[in-house]
């Protein structure tokens, strides 16, 4: 009987495997040898003996965890590991966003109601956490906001600086990461379909004195209610709705 050659999609099935394979190993060596961001990778040889497969299997796979920020390569210099940022993450949920034509604002909506969900059940802790002069520097934005929010000018910086200042006091690295890419999302999405900024600058700006209005009395309950006051605003935005209180 004639022996039959691999076909050629079972034979892509084969290389993503061993690729998918070697991607656990090279995660699982950063882990057992406590590797940290920066630190040097072994070469490509001396992957290629520990792990028993060929060079390409070997550069195919480190192009894979390269995508995913867990390792960086450098060329002429070799292999480090990668910060494990979460780039890669607001990449693809722009692009699924993006994605569905027919339906973006329901897209846009989800990630709204997600960073909803995140910082409502967050905003009781940090009523309770945050330090004076952390309501100092929050204070200090909302007061920069009201003046931009005169002049008519929106300011997305502003709004972003003041949530990530918001939960510094919970000492948890992945809050405004997590944020910061919902944020991210939300910007390249509206930028990439060019919708009006439906912002109403004093309108907004006054929705965050009212949150650190809150927090200064310590108050949950009136916090938890100005941050859901404040989302109401920015689903209002996103549906092209004019903001209550702006004419």
């Amino acid at each position: 009987m004639r022996r039959m050659s691999q076909e050629p999609g079972n034979r892509r099935w084969t290389e993503r495997r061993i690729s998918s394979r070697i991607q656990r190993e090279v995660m699982q060596l950063i882990l057992d040898r406590k590797l940290r961001p920066g630190d040097p990778l072994p070469t490509e040889s001396e992957l290629m003996e520990d792990l028993g497969v060929s060079r390409n299997s070997v550069r195919e796979a480190l192009k894979a965890l390269q995508a995913l920020d867990i390792v960086e390569i450098r060329h002429g210099f070799g292999t480090y590991v990668g910060q494990a940022s979460l780039t890669p993450f607001v990449d693809g949920l722009t692009f699924r966003t993006l994605a569905r034509p027919d339906d973006q604002m329901d897209a846009l909506n989800e990630i709204l109601q997600v960073r909803e969900v995140l910082e409502e059940g967050l905003i009781g802790r940090a009523a309770v956490t945050l330090t004076e002069p952390e309501l100092d520097r929050l204070e200090a934005v909302v007061t920069r906001m009201e003046a931009e929010g005169l002049e008519g000018r929106p300011f997305p910086e502003l709004d972003r600086q003041f949530h990530e200042l918001l939960y510094d006091s919970l000492g948890n690295a992945l809050v405004p990461q997590l944020l910061g890419a919902f944020w991210a999302v939300f910007r390249r999405v509206a930028q990439a379909r060019d919708w009006p900024d439906g912002t109403a600058p004093r309108v907004t700006a006054r929705r965050h004195r009212a949150i650190v209005t809150a927090l200064r009395s310590r108050d949950v309950e009136s916090a938890e209610r100005a941050m859901a006051d404040h989302f109401r605003g920015i689903e209002a935005q996103a549906a092209g709705e004019p903001e209550e209180g702006e004419s």
